[in-house]
């Protein structure tokens, strides 16, 4: 009888479901319709294994943007870069040798016993096959230099030439200030890209970031996954330091055992603004480090569908999500790191809004971007905020899909983000047409904002956030979000693969949400502008017309 009961339930709740998309159709004067079936097809195929992990730089590479390409072309979409869907991003890949290489850390002159991926993970980031360290250690706190809080964890003192320890993450509010550095929620600030730019601006050398589960918000496997890998910068970038290294926690407390400091006490210290960088005695980082370099180019991807107002369609929505992931790695032989939700999940619903959005065009003109190593710190969508192929100024909007919802539909969206500007409003009107509250908010702890595309265009001042699924499952509750948080256990492993029993409503309904909002800006009067005060709200680049 239970089980009779449930079913009765789940039809009884799948009939809402679609009495709801129904009734949503009419409010909306029938506005184009996501399906499931393209949506599925698309990402089984994109995470299969003949698409190999969809690797920057590799053979599944070419072959995503090849399919994504023939798609864009089929669907009706009209190529945004004059006669081309793609748009070239020059890329510089360096992958560390490590067993070629005899960079190492001292103390007192004898070399700690340390083993590459194991302990640390290291690269180089100025594009260079051989470089040569013998430099002294400073540890500089959080390595943050934040005029606007009043906080400076150099000091003024000269790190040229010095490998700077920093800590990860940034320093946390107390009852005093509770609003310092974001409160709970990770800014810029504690982002690891920030700091490599922070040191390389002080003239360091190399920087080795101290690694713990809690502050980076990840394990240590999705470290050693990432820093094994080949990695990517735009070429021409500045883009940080000759190394840039991860160290474990317990190789961080030897180091500064072995320096006569106890590292838990300076972490205690680093919380307090009148810190002050300290030297680590007898401590070196020596050796050289040996890379593999090569150039390359890959490409974002990008489709239009035209505005039919002769005015607003000048203006453009722009959707986005990544097509890369980590592709074939190292391993016991090769192995394939699908990327089935990171991103295939995004690259698929995106080709299932495109098809939508063909049949019925909007009053503004509508981009759908596929955009390129995003694993690589979002190589993609920074070259296309370097060289948009639509002017800043007349792009509405940037909305972004990456980490798609595989476990059923929800009563409310993630509409994270959307609070630093006037797209949270046109969120929240269409969160009420589709019978859907927005997910509570809760503090950006992981700095999720800093983490997705969305943020190349926030950058250059473009309105930009990540719709993100919800977490108010109607099936099965307790259940689903089980089946949710266990996701985390397969980000960025090769365990991220698609599954053809996944119930892939809760994605339809996501990307609907995405399409649906895009409509609803694209229809709007005006475009949506950032709220006074947020650390993006600039005027937008000034550029010509189409």
């Amino acid at each position: 009888m239970s089980k009779l009961i449930t079913t009765l339930q789940a039809a009884r709740y799948g009939s809402l479901f679609c009495l709801s998309m129904l009734s949503l159709a009419t409010q909306a004067q029938q506005l184009p319709q996501v399906q499931e079936a393209p949506l599925r097809a698309h990402l089984a195929l994109l995470s299969s294994d003949l698409f190999e992990g969809r690797g920057t730089g590799q053979r599944g590479g070419d072959l995503t943007v090849a399919y994504l390409e023939a798609q864009a072309q089929a669907l009706g979409l009209l190529p945004a870069n004059g006669p081309s869907y793609r748009q070239p991003v020059r890329i510089s890949g360096v992958k560390a040798l490590p067993a070629k290489s005899t960079v190492h850390l001292e103390l007192a002159g004898k070399s700690l016993p340390m083993q590459f991926a194991d302990d640390w993970v290291w690269w180089t980031g100025n594009a260079q096959t051989q470089q040569s360290f013998d430099h002294e250690l400073l540890f500089v706190g959080y390595g943050i230099s934040a005029p606007e809080e009043q906080w400076d964890d150099y000091k003024g003192v000269d790190c040229r030439g010095k490998i700077l320890v920093m800590l990860v993450n940034e320093p946390r509010p107390t009852e005093a200030e509770p609003k310092r550095f974001g409160g709970a929620a990770l800014t810029y600030y504690g982002r690891w890209n920030y700091k490599f730019e922070e040191a390389r601006r002080h003239g360091a050398a190399g920087v080795l970031l101290i690694h713990t589960d809690a502050s980076a918000s990840y394990g240590w496997s999705v470290v050693k996954n990432g820093g094994s890998a080949e990695h990517f910068q735009l070429q021409g970038a500045d883009s940080g330091v000759g190394l840039q290294a991860w160290i474990t926690d317990a190789l961080a407390q030897q180091v500064f055992a072995g320096a006569g400091l106890k590292l838990d006490k300076l972490r205690e210290a680093a919380e307090k603004n009148d810190f002050r960088p300290v030297r680590l005695p007898s401590a070196r980082l020596k050796g050289e480090a040996r890379s593999a370099l090569r150039q390359l180019e890959q490409y974002n991807v990008a489709g239009i569908v035209p505005g039919t107002d002769p005015r607003l369609k000048q203006e453009v929505v722009i959707y986005s999500a990544h097509w890369d992931h980590l592709g074939k790695q190292e391993g016991n032989g090769e192995v394939i790191y699908n990327g089935a939700i990171d991103n295939g999940s995004g690259t698929a619903g995106l080709l299932a809004m495109a098809k939508a959005a063909v049949a019925q065009p909007a009053r503004r003109s509508q981009m759908f971007l596929w955009v390129a190593a995003e694993e690589q710190g979002l190589l993609g969508s920074s070259a296309y905020a370097a060289q948009p192929l639509w002017p800043l100024r007349k792009t509405a909007a940037a909305l972004n899909i990456d980490v798609m919802n595989f476990v059923g539909v929800t009563r409310d969206m993630g509409l994270a983000g959307s609070e630093r500007s006037e797209l949270q409003q046109h969120a929240l009107k269409v969160a009420r047409d589709m019978q859907l509250q927005a997910s509570p908010e809760t503090p950006d702890t992981a700095g999720g904002y800093f983490r997705s595309d969305h943020f190349s265009f926030a950058k250059a001042g473009v309105p930009a956030f990540s719709v993100s699924r919800g977490r108010d499952f109607i099936h099965h509750p307790q259940e689903s979000s089980e089946k949710a948080r266990a996701y985390g256990k397969r980000y960025h492993q090769s365990t991220d693969k698609y599954d053809p029993d996944w119930d892939l409503s809760g994605m339809v309904q996501q990307a609907q949400f995405t399409l649906q909002l895009g409509y609803e800006i694209a229809n709007s009067a005006k475009m949506p502008a950032w709220k006074a005060g947020d650390p993006f709200a600039q005027p937008r680049q000034i550029e010509p017309a189409p």
